[in-house]
């Protein structure tokens, strides 16, 4: 599951970065540096950076509160609502309206993030990569010291379902341009009937 949620990102993130020219709506440490070099030399950039990371943001609260008062089906809810904003982004960008269809990305992949939360703690990162190839180096030189020979690829996993993610998505926007997220919709609702059915309770 996290590993499709992983590849989901990655396919939104590539839509979104080729249709934005170079901005993120996953990937938020990209869209900060690109908030302070624009606050430096481009303004406009700066904006479209620091709408991203604000909707992101609120899409981490939504789908922190849905989850909690979803109980024991968080994951199905969660990636339900997920799924519904995806549809919404679908339907602003049919209505023309790209610069929202990406805010709305953005708040899906907050969302997202509330799948594999405990405690209000996001177990699994699935939407950025960096903290799960530092695990995997890390998994690396515990294997090399004699520890856990399997633990790193786990890490190795989860990386690779992003950029396969996102090769997808650049290979879908590159046919049907932003109505790739359909697809992007579509997967997240069929993720959460999954999720539902895995764990009914």
């Amino acid at each position: 599951m996290a590993v499709a949620l992983a590849a989901l990102a990655g396919f939104v993130d590539a839509i979104a970065f080729l249709q934005l020219g170079g901005f993120f709506v996953s990937f938020m440490s990209g869209n900060s540096t690109r908030l302070g070099v624009g606050l430096a030399q481009a303004p406009v950039a700066a904006l479209i950076a620091g709408g991203l990371i604000v909707c992101f943001v609120l899409g981490v609260v939504t789908g922190s509160l849905v989850g909690r008062h979803a109980g024991r089906r968080q994951r199905p809810a969660v990636l339900g609502v997920v799924a519904l904003i995806l549809s919404l982004a679908g339907m602003a960008h049919l209505a023309g309206l790209v610069h929202p269809s990406a805010l709305l990305l953005a708040v899906a992949m907050g969302a997202e993030n509330a799948t594999f939360e405990r405690d209000g703690e996001a177990r699994i990162g699935v939407t950025y990569m960096t903290g799960a190839l530092v695990k995997l180096g890390q998994g690396l030189a515990s294997a090399f010291t004699g520890g856990d020979r399997k633990a790193w690829l786990a890490y190795l996993f989860l990386w690779a379902g992003l950029v396969s993610g996102a090769f997808l998505g650049a290979m879908a926007y590159s046919a049907v341009a932003g109505q790739a997220v359909w697809c992007a919709a579509g997967v997240a609702a069929l993720l959460s009937l999954l999720a539902l059915i895995i764990n009914p309770e």
